[in-house]
């Protein structure tokens, strides 16, 4: 059964251009794709060009279940594009086109109220490169819904002033450790990961701090207490969207209330399938029910 209560993704749906294809993605929708095959609402908040590929956008996105009404059509700007390279171990470089329609998403009254009645609002920096989106996403920060930033930092897409102020309005923070060892580095926070990750969430009043660490796992500082959890030795095919995957199963242990071990588990779980698959939401019925979780090898 899906959840009442609406989780809106805020920024960008676009299209990855990969060896094999193109993929619907984007960081935001492909959270909620994974957040909808976990029983959540969600509703993506994004903006595609007056094209081809966004009316492909248009008719694909509500394959997955995911609300489509506030997804925003832009008469000039173009539909996101992306073109990934991947190495040997199916880690992959992005270049990230621009301008780009999600670039311009707006805020109007119904996303307002929209945002009010929201469960949680999902948002990252890669779309606040751009002076609209970002208004957009500063506006919804003013909701009383919980705040779950994905730091996702892609240079030239990673300015200092933009993750602080993201930081000081999240409740909730996903971060890779090489991404923390930034925030260590701008911050002046200790060093160390539990050290760390406690900083961030004292220096930035959020109660949660999740670390990814790939094959490695992950760890979690919620509420005074900290918890690692083993990751899966799998057969990665591309890591397009395994942490997406793995914010989504999180985000919806958090708000299920799950122990916090448990829901590590299944984040890396969902993590570990997706980097086995191509592309970032390798679902065949994703509307329906989340994949088949994958026999690899606890580390």
């Amino acid at each position: 059964m899906v959840s009442d209560s609406e989780i809106l993704c805020v920024g960008e749906v676009l299209w990855d251009a990969l060896p094999a294809g193109l993929f619907l993605g984007g960081a935001p929708f492909n959270v909620a794709c994974h957040l909808r095959a976990a029983g959540w609402r969600v509703t993506m908040v994004s903006r595609v060009g007056d094209d081809r590929l966004g009316e492909e956008v248009s008719r694909r996105v509500p394959w997955y279940g995911v609300g489509v009404d506030l997804l925003q059509v832009d008469p000039q700007l173009p539909t996101g594009f992306v073109r990934a390279t991947l190495d040997d171990a199916g880690n992959a470089e992005y270049e990230i086109l621009e301008p780009a329609a999600w670039d311009a998403i707006a805020v109007d009254d119904e996303l307002v109220r929209r945002a009010e009645a929201a469960r949680a609002i999902v948002y990252g920096t890669v779309a606040q490169r751009g002076p609209t989106t970002r208004a957009t996403i500063e506006q919804l920060w003013q909701s009383d819904a919980l705040m779950v930033f994905d730091a996702n930092l892609r240079p030239p897409y990673d300015a200092r002033d933009v993750v602080e102020r993201s930081l000081r309005h999240a409740d909730v923070v996903k971060v890779t450790e090489r991404e923390l060892g930034r925030l260590v580095q701008w911050f002046g926070l200790p060093v160390g990961l539990r050290d760390s990750a406690a900083a961030v969430a004292e220096r930035f009043d959020c109660e949660t701090v999740c670390v990814t660490r790939g094959r490695s796992g992950a760890a979690l500082w919620r509420q005074g207490q900290w918890t690692e959890e083993p990751g899966y030795e799998v057969e990665v095919r591309d890591t397009v969207g395994a942490g997406d995957a793995f914010l989504a199963l999180l985000l919806a242990g958090l708000l299920d209330g799950a122990d916090d071990r448990v829901t590590l588990r299944h984040a890396n779980l969902i993590g570990a399938y997706v980097a086995t698959q191509l592309g970032a939401v390798p679902l065949d019925q994703p509307s329906a029910v989340a994949p088949p979780m994958p026999a690899g090898r606890r580390r």
